[in-house]
């Protein structure tokens, strides 16, 4: 490709970036409302009580294990 065609291709890559950002100029975006309420937090209390034979079971779908661990590795799939 000569260097004729590349300054060509160039103006026209120019041409098109320019006409997106004028028209990128004319979009309006609603500003984000925020709340005044931080969210997210639970009150700390007696919670619900939980499964009782989940360790036992989780222990049992467990390839490798040593005592009270569970040995896993990262990414092996």
């Amino acid at each position: 490709m000569d260097e004729a065609k590349r300054e060509e291709i160039r103006k026209q890559a120019k041409q098109i970036l320019d006409s997106f950002a004028h028209s990128l100029e004319k979009v309006k975006i609603k500003g984000e409302v925020l709340k005044k309420e931080v969210g997210g937090f639970r009150e700390e209390n007696n919670g619900q009580e939980g499964d009782k034979d989940f360790r036992g079971r989780m222990f049992e779908n467990a390839p490798v294990k040593n005592e009270d661990f569970i040995i896993a590795e990262k990414k092996k799939w």
